[in-house]
């Protein structure tokens, strides 16, 4: 516990270093900040307008940060060689994945509550401070910690470029995976039918997590919605690490 502990901590100084991140959180910053003027210029409902673009920037823009912080988690190790001091100590492959996602899970916890303070803030001066707002900040964190788990999956074994790509074409596709079901019904062809299927099933949901419409709206959310969510989180992720630890294990760094 205490090797995980440590590679955790290595890694959230390591990720707080980042010129990269401080850009996307500035980034971030600026446009929640943003979102009380383009809510003034746009007709119609202002706290909505403010609403819908502070909590999807947060979202969008901690996706970036995830994608290029994540994808280095393993290979930067590998890049400096510093991998082989690591390794040189009494500890375990497993404890250096899990170190490392550990790392990033509190270092996004970090970045995200910050931009919820600033949002809150934005949205006290307006007079709205519903607490609802936090149900999205939840679901958003878990979908973070999913592609963090995919960033770390495809960073073990391949280079930042293609990690990159991996990484967002899985994060695109699970926002789309309910389509593959509606494709599905629409083509007769077993063969294509079974491709669509297995997809539907190893690509992650990410829509799932997607209630910043609900929230936004005021609309309700079927009773169970969030225990499901977590449930299915708590699987998909669970497998991801097992992947990823077990890709780790074998790989020879000799």
């Amino acid at each position: 516990m205490k090797a995980i502990q440590a590679i955790a901590l290595l890694t959230f100084k390591e990720a707080i270093r980042s010129k990269i991140l401080y850009l996307l959180f500035f980034f971030a910053v600026g446009l929640i900040s943003f979102s009380w003027i383009i809510g003034q210029l746009t007709v119609g409902d202002e706290l909505k307008i403010i609403k819908d673009l502070g909590i999807n920037g947060i979202h969008f823009f901690g996706v970036l940060i995830t994608v290029f912080i994540g994808i280095g988690l393993v290979f930067r190790e590998m890049e400096k060689r510093t991998i082989y001091m690591v390794l040189s100590k009494p500890l375990r492959r497993y404890h250096f994945m899990l170190g490392k996602f550990f790392g990033m899970a509190f270092t996004l916890l970090l970045i995200l509550c910050t931009l919820v303070a600033v949002f809150y803030l934005v949205l006290y001066l307006k007079g709205d401070t519903s607490p609802r707002i936090l149900l999205s900040f939840y679901m958003i964190y878990l979908e973070w910690l999913i592609i963090t788990g995919i960033a770390l999956l495809f960073s073990s074994f391949s280079t930042p470029l293609l990690s990159t790509m991996l990484t967002l074409a899985c994060f695109f596709a699970g926002h789309l995976t309910e389509s593959l079901l509606m494709l599905k019904d629409r083509i007769a062809s077993e063969l294509t039918n079974a491709v669509l299927t297995v997809l539907f099933y190893v690509l992650p949901n990410l829509e799932i997590f997607n209630v910043r419409a609900q929230v936004v709206h005021n609309l309700a959310l079927p009773s169970g919605f969030f225990g499901e969510a977590t449930l299915y989180w708590v699987f998909y992720l669970t497998t991801l690490l097992l992947c990823a630890i077990a890709i780790f294990q074998k790989k020879d760094f000799v």
